[in-house]
């Protein structure tokens, strides 16, 4: 027996029109550096991405799923590219702006990127690459800068104001097909070439309904977002469209994303939510130290990307600011899990909750597996790789422009599972906690020890800023820990006590014996630690490794 309901497309377009016509009040506000940032309202928002629908079809020819770039800050005009070009077929990419040149040039390549539009402060990035960028044969820039840069260059350059200006505010939006591709986002390439993910407009819709519930990051049209993460990380954690969708005001940095400016628009705008990697939050929490802000508007924060260790949430409480965990990746949209303890518990009976990655939401299945392919219990103590299915997981990745699409053995099981290389234990209320990624956990003598808690509990001493731990070779048990330690400012290095202050929590025989100080630990282009990069240095006999 069939169902008597509606079979409506699940699309972006409707997040549009339903957030530009039931909440077209609601305001995109980008911060300037002005004394007045941009304000614009979703139906103002909603009427330019109509504009930039036609300049793309009208004018460059955008008339079927071709790839539009975006090299932009997160700003309004982002937005309007966000809903504008995946509502009239096309398929959104945002680029990565801290990917290596060489992977740039890849990516753009790879996914044979027609248009781009740009930041003019990002032009000096962009210039240089345009020869070598073929399938490019449009660049559009926005704001402010130098476009000399551009001279000479083959791809037509047009101006984003004047491109909109004087065309229709609204447009014929096609009926698409919801399983038809509406964006696409690389992973950032931390081993070997960055990895194509193609979002479906039925995936985007029910990740920003999944975004939107109230045990996620619980948003209301009484709420405003100020959304950190940037538009290229994983379609800005689902945030632009979720906020479209429920009418949440959202406050974008664009390229104001230190720790003073962040201060002050947070002080200055009162939004009541954000999102971010731990390393923003961590310069944020240096900052406020040493010249105390206003942060009480912002009640609530959503932390992923990386492990947040529980010393910065226990620092952020202080400030009457409370950090939830989430952990997702490229392939899961990103939403994998948010953590929300249950109901009628005390501040201090949360904690043991809040310090996981979360719990899984209806849609998305969780199961850990063993190294020898068994599957695990949910019982708090069996370690296994998380693997994940779900309406809003990538089942491949994007194998090129001839419609090719890749399942890797070490990335997608036999029955179609996402291997997503992380190690953990899930508890029987279906709470994760991540204990390593299957790369950096060290095995030594037998025996599994992990980096994250070991970092953790490093970064709780009143005198590290940034801990990092890799695994070396080491004769006797085959691996053994290295720590490396960012001191803060004014600190000086003892080792034997930073091993003494891990020998409260930490198993002794899991204890570093080599230690070095690091000026800062390397970052990927998403802001996770890139332990590849210590690895190379322990390997080259770059740091200066002290042996207890």
């Amino acid at each position: 027996m069939l169902s008597t309901m509606q079979d409506v497309p699940l699309t972006v377009t409707r997040i549009l029109t339903h957030g530009m016509t039931i909440h077209g009040k609601s305001q995109v506000t980008t911060w300037t550096g002005e004394p007045e940032p941009q304000r614009r309202t979703f139906a103002e928002v909603g009427r330019r991405a109509a504009q930039l629908a036609h300049a793309l079809r009208d004018e460059l020819g955008v008339d079927g799923d071709q790839r539009v770039a975006t090299l932009l800050w997160n700003n309004s005009e982002h937005i309007e590219a966000y809903l504008s070009v995946p509502s009239m077929g096309a398929v959104l990419h945002p680029l990565n702006v801290r990917l290596p040149a060489e992977q740039l040039i890849w990516v753009v390549g790879h996914a044979d990127d027609k248009v781009v539009i740009v930041n003019g402060s990002l032009l000096p990035l962009l210039g240089p690459l345009l020869p070598r960028l073929p399938s490019v044969e449009h660049v559009i820039v926005a704001g402010p800068g130098d476009r000399s840069v551009l001279a000479g260059a083959a791809p037509r350059v047009h101006e984003y104001e004047e491109l909109i200006a004087g065309r229709p505010t609204t447009y014929d939006w096609p009926e698409l097909d919801e399983r038809q591709a509406a964006a696409m986002c690389y992973t950032s390439g931390t081993t070997g070439d960055p990895k194509g993910v193609i979002y479906s407009h039925r995936s985007i819709y029910l990740h920003s309904m999944q975004v939107n519930m109230a045990e996620s990051m619980g948003l209301s049209v009484k709420d405003t977002t100020l959304v950190v993460v940037p538009q290229f990380h994983v379609n800005a954690w689902g945030l632009p469209h979720a906020a479209f969708m429920s009418g949440i005001n959202m406050l974008m940095p664009d390229r104001f994303l230190q720790p003073v400016p962040l201060a002050e628009m947070i002080e200055r705008e009162r939004p009541t939510h954000a999102a971010a990697v731990p390393t923003i939050w961590q310069g944020l929490l240096a900052e406020v130290t040493a010249n105390p802000r206003d942060l009480s508007s912002m009640a609530r924060v959503t932390i992923g990307g990386a492990a947040c260790p529980p010393a910065l949430m226990a620092a952020y409480d202080k400030l009457g600011v409370r950090l939830c965990h989430a952990w997702g990746m490229t392939e899961t949209s990103p939403v994998g899990t948010m953590s929300s303890p249950p109901a009628g518990l005390t501040a201090e009976e949360e904690w043991p909750y809040r310090i996981t990655q979360g719990r899984f939401p209806a849609g998305v299945e969780a199961r850990l597996v063993g190294p020898g392919g068994e599957h695990l219990p949910w019982d708090n103590r069996s370690a296994g790789e998380l693997e994940v299915r779900g309406p809003w997981i990538a089942a491949a990745y994007y194998g090129g422009s001839d419609g090719e699409v890749l399942r890797p053995d070490d990335k997608f099981s036999e029955d179609g599972w996402l291997k997503t290389g992380d190690v953990g234990v899930i508890s029987d209320e279906g709470f994760l906690t991540l204990t390593d990624r299957a790369k950096d956990v060290i095995k030594s003598g037998g025996e599994w020890i992990s980096s994250f808690e070991l970092e953790n509990a490093l970064m709780a001493h009143p005198d590290v800023a940034e801990a990092a731990v890799i695994a070396v070779p080491d004769d006797k048990w085959g691996e053994r820990p290295l720590a490396t330690v960012v001191l803060k400012e004014g600190a000086t290095a003892d080792y034997q006590a930073l091993r003494a202050f891990l020998g409260r929590t930490v198993a002794e025989w899991q204890l570093p014996e080599r230690w070095t100080v690091i000026p800062a630990v390397p970052k990927t282009s998403v802001g996770k630690f890139d332990k590849k990069v210590i690895r190379k240095q322990y390997a080259d006999g770059e740091l200066d490794v002290t042996r207890l």
